[in-house]
């Protein structure tokens, strides 16, 4: 009998964020469904086409942060 997998189950595959027994089935169902496949292929090159960015606060808003922390802490 073939599982059925979920769209939310190919954004987890295409992270890495399956485990080994996920990633056989849906390993499993992609072969087996070619809509499914379909689904998968465009994620894949959607994924792919995401920039590679990490996003880091500027230090003054660190220090913003910080001073309001300590701020506020001894109310």
């Amino acid at each position: 009998m073939l599982q059925t997998c979920t769209q939310h189950d190919l954004i987890r595959f295409i992270y890495q964020e399956t485990s080994q027994a996920e990633n056989a089935v849906i390993k499993d169902v992609l072969s087996a469904d070619f809509a499914f496949r379909e689904a998968y292929d465009e994620m894949l090159q959607a994924y792919h086409q995401l920039p590679n960015v990490a996003f880091r606060p500027a230090k003054q808003s660190i220090n913003n942060i910080l001073a309001y922390s300590a701020a506020t802490a001894n109310r």
